[in-house]
């Protein structure tokens, strides 16, 4: 961080609420947009609750609005059964508004008949709304509440369940429609995962480096004086040697890896150092959410 960056003031309880709100207004508005222009006039499918009611209305000719929030009830009766009135709902406001967006923008004209460009538009439409809805501290409920509920029984992670039940979802429409329509929509998924980080944590990643050095002294005092940028000293021993120095860390913006870089090699070319993306730094002289 920048030594000189000053003290940021805690945000307005009652703005943040209104912005976590007008987050999630926004991006399922945005999703549900992605939705009727990308996924809605080629049939695509995709996991999730959203996968579900485009098989629906494939099959059927069934709204899909109607179907997501006849799916989403009994999942939020779940949730705050199973995890609490709190999660029910922050999952509420999502689960009602995704829908309601897709039914009120249902008219809006297909963009392309072309099956790749639509699944890759309708990953991005759906991820970059979700990923608002995020970061508004919502959620638009679905299967990833029931993920959850299971996950909480077994102990097997979330991140398992929800990936074996969008793959339930992807086999049926593999199933149903032909393995082609199942590898579309796979690439709708991959797509929106990659959209829902990409807007949560944002393109400026931070870099954190770590660094071992007999002349930790001399670097730490480049780093402060020459890049302007703080660092935090941590006490490590070496696996072999048992030998103890300090553990040189510190975080930066990507434009000043080179510079910093060039600086322990001057000082010391045999110095061990480690290069990682830090993802969501929080914290004096970085962003204050992700």
């Amino acid at each position: 961080m920048k030594r000189k960056d000053a003290k940021r003031t805690p945000r307005n309880p009652v703005a943040a609420t209104v912005e976590d709100f007008a987050l999630v207004v926004l991006g399922s508005a945005i999703a549900a947009v992605g939705f009727n222009l990308f996924m809605r006039p080629v049939g695509l499918a995709s996991g999730g609750v959203v996968g579900i009611s485009a098989i629906a209305q494939r099959l059927w000719g069934f709204e899909p609005a109607f179907v997501q929030w006849g799916l989403n009830l009994p999942l939020l009766v779940l949730a705050v059964v199973a995890l609490g009135r709190r999660f029910g709902l922050k999952s509420a406001l999502g689960s009602f508004l995704l829908p309601f967006f897709i039914l009120l923008t249902k008219s809006l004209p297909g963009v392309t008949e072309d099956m790749l460009l639509s699944a890759l538009f309708a990953g991005i439409g759906l991820g970059a709304g979700i990923g608002l809805v995020f970061r508004g501290n919502g959620s638009v409920g679905g299967l990833s509440v029931l993920a959850r509920v299971l996950s909480d029984r077994t102990g097997v992670s979330t991140g398992t369940f929800l990936m074996a039940l969008d793959g339930t979802v992807l086999i049926a429409a593999g199933i149903l429609f032909g393995l082609e329509t199942a590898m579309y929509a796979l690439i709708v998924v991959f797509v929106m995962g990659r959209m829902v980080d990409l807007v949560r944590v944002g393109l400026g990643n931070s870099k954190l480096a770590l660094v071992v050095s007999e002349r930790h002294e001399e670097i730490g005092a480049s780093i402060l004086n020459e890049l302007d940028r703080g660092l935090t000293k941590l006490f490590g021993q070496g696996g072999f040697s048992g030998t103890q120095r300090p553990v040189l860390l510190i975080v930066m913006d990507p434009s000043e890896v080179v510079r910093f870089k060039a600086a322990v090699r001057r000082i010391d070319p045999a110095a061990f150092v480690v290069m990682l993306d830090a993802h969501e730094v929080l914290g004096l002289g970085f962003s204050a959410r992700s």
